[in-house]
């Protein structure tokens, strides 16, 4: 029933961002795409309610008295926030900073529906503790339960915690009373504005898709409008391919101050999914290549592996977290093998949701990639430092 479940709401999300970005015509999304601007001019009210609720005070914000980054975007996915977020963690762990990562855990497996239930009926407080992905030594749950993004955060990062909880006021607490933190990272936690303090904003802008097709949620990808970039402390322009000039001029009108920082996401290796075993760049060169894949944008990492040589003779693509079943792997592998694939190339966030395989007739492997900084260098040091030192 859960995998029907789960099926069912992919089909719709796809469905639904075909309808968005216009791949689909005729008159039914047409019609949906009237329907669905309606409704984010009414989450464009909802937004500016809530910010203002939490301006007069209404909604209060909670303070920790430890240092908080929260690092997000204005759209739905596909910036490469998980690298940033890794890279922030890394320098603030090389700085003796004790670093925790807060994550919702975007469709982990969540608490048992009766408790949660009982819970809302009784208004009781949630007293169940965040799940912990890694206590900062050892990694503890799968990607299932703790979510693909944090056990891939967790599995990089051996000496930062990483926590699961839609609450990360009380993930926060926690993090502070058990393991020590002193410094918490909100992962997609611009529009988290729950726990303030002694807080920075990072924003991730995608250099291919700034501001997606420009329409808010869910007629478009836009979370908040591109006038809200004036809270951030510091924005990070992702996977630049070009020209940044008209895209720096554009956040300049709704934010002066904040630093500019372009960074590329760069390959490092490749690893095979079963046995560990690493590869560097050149194990694509001149092969032909089939590529199976569940993320938001899709389009990137498959340009990755034809830059590094790939001939790119298959490609399969997903629903963003999409879990995979070892029939769809293997329907891959059979795929790829009758147009000649030598080899199957996926990400490290989709690796983290392979299921066992009875027979592996091509090697797959997932590549593994970090953020480098080509522009902003000295912003991105005094952020760290600032956050450091403050």
């Amino acid at each position: 029933m859960r995998e029907q479940f789960r099926a069912w709401t992919e089909a719709v999300e796809t469905f639904v961002l075909e309808v968005i970005f216009e791949q689909r015509r005729g008159k039914r999304a047409a019609i949906a795409r009237v329907a669905l601007l309606g409704l984010s001019k009414v989450f464009k009210v909802a937004i500016k309610l809530r910010r203002f609720l939490y301006d007069v005070r209404i909604l209060r914000d909670s303070t920790l008295g430890v240092q908080v980054i929260a690092i997000g975007n204005l759209t739905v996915g596909g910036t490469g926030k998980t690298p940033v977020v890794e890279k922030f963690a890394r320098e603030l762990t090389d700085q003796g900073r004790k670093v925790a990562i807060l994550s919702r855990g975007y469709r982990s497996k969540p608490p048992p529906l009766a408790r949660r239930l009982v819970d809302k009926l009784l208004l009781r407080e949630d007293r169940t503790p965040p799940r912990i992905v890694s206590d900062g030594k050892n990694l503890l749950l799968d990607a299932e339960t703790g979510g693909d993004e944090p056990h891939m955060l967790a599995s990089n990062l051996k000496d930062v915690v990483v926590l699961v909880d839609k609450d990360r006021v009380k993930s926060g607490r926690y993090a502070i009373e058990k393991f020590g933190c002193d410094t918490l990272l909100l992962d997609d936690g611009f529009q988290y504005w729950k726990l303030a303090g002694r807080r920075r904003d990072i924003v991730l802008v995608d250099f291919q898709q700034p501001f997606g097709n420009e329409y808010l949620l869910p007629r478009g990808t836009l979370r908040e409008p591109p006038p809200h970039l004036v809270r951030a402390s510091t924005i990070f322009i992702t996977k630049v391919d070009g020209d940044t000039a008209a895209l720096r001029a554009r956040i300049h009108k709704h934010n002066r101050t904040a630093g500019i920082i372009e960074c590329i996401h760069q390959p490092l290796y490749f690893e095979n999914v079963f046995t560990g075993e690493r590869a560097g760049l050149d194990l694509l060169k001149g092969k032909k290549v089939a590529s199976l894949s569940g993320i938001a944008q899709p389009e990137s990492f498959e340009h990755s592996l034809v830059k590094l040589g790939a001939e790119l003779v298959y490609a399969k693509r997903f629903a963003d977290h999409h879990r995979f079943t070892q029939q769809e792997v293997l329907n891959a592998i059979n795929r790829g093998k009758k147009r000649a694939a030598e080899l199957i190339i996926t990400t490290q966030k989709d690796a983290v949701r392979f299921p066992k395989l009875d027979r592996r007739d091509l090697p797959i492997y997932f590549m593994r990639v970090e953020i480098k900084l080509i522009s902003g260098a000295k912003d991105f040091h005094e952020c760290v430092r600032q956050i450091c030192f403050r």
